[in-house]
């Protein structure tokens, strides 16, 4: 025989379930804005494509793994708001961003890449786009600079150049990459 007790306990666990899905699964799709990113940038568009594509599928895949947590989200919202001021349609950014905007947790795609071997592209690429200097690419070498740290804090070159520019230059603000306010395009007004 069940219990009146057995019953609220029972229902109070399935709404806090049901809530703990929903907290769990708050999407907020990144606003890119016009896009960081000029032809100023010392990335070919293929190259900038190549990469927006990996970072997508690299933050598809984690979603996927981790069931779409908190921590999982928070972190494909960053390297997808990334893949597309690097290639605006990029294929893989779009479908994942759609999809988690929908509630759907993307299925996991072969990478061509490892996390530590994508890591290592990262930290490599962030250091040629320094050397090269201007804003945009020392803006982009931070921020491959401190994926690679995230994504392989084993690799030790990109987790001491990740603390140094924490060190000389504060935290990474991903915020002037995820939620850029928008401006509208010259001529945009009167398109469908």
């Amino acid at each position: 025989m069940i219990r009146l007790w057995q019953v609220v306990l029972l229902l109070l666990t399935l709404g806090l379930s049901a809530e703990e899905d929903e907290k769990a699964f708050a999407w907020k799709a990144p606003n890119i804005g016009p896009g960081l990113f000029s032809d100023d940038l010392g990335m070919l568009d293929r190259e900038k494509d190549e990469y927006a594509t990996n970072l997508a599928v690299y933050a598809n895949n984690g979603v996927a793994k981790a069931g779409a947590s908190v921590a999982s989200l928070e972190q494909a919202r960053r390297l997808i708001a990334l893949s597309m001021h690097l290639s605006p349609r990029n294929k893989r950014a779009l479908v994942a961003s759609y999809q988690l905007s929908r509630g759907v947790v993307p299925s996991a795609v072969p990478s061509e890449y490892s996390s530590e071997v994508l890591a290592r592209l990262l930290f490599t690429r962030g250091q040629v786009l320094r050397q090269q200097g201007g804003a945009e690419n020392l803006l982009l070498s931070r921020v491959f600079t401190e994926l690679a740290a995230e994504m392989d804090p084993r690799n030790e070159d990109a987790v001491y150049a990740c603390e140094l520019q924490r060190l000389d230059h504060g935290r990474l603000e991903w915020a002037q990459l995820t939620d850029v306010k928008s401006t509208p395009r010259p001529g945009a007004a009167g398109m469908p």
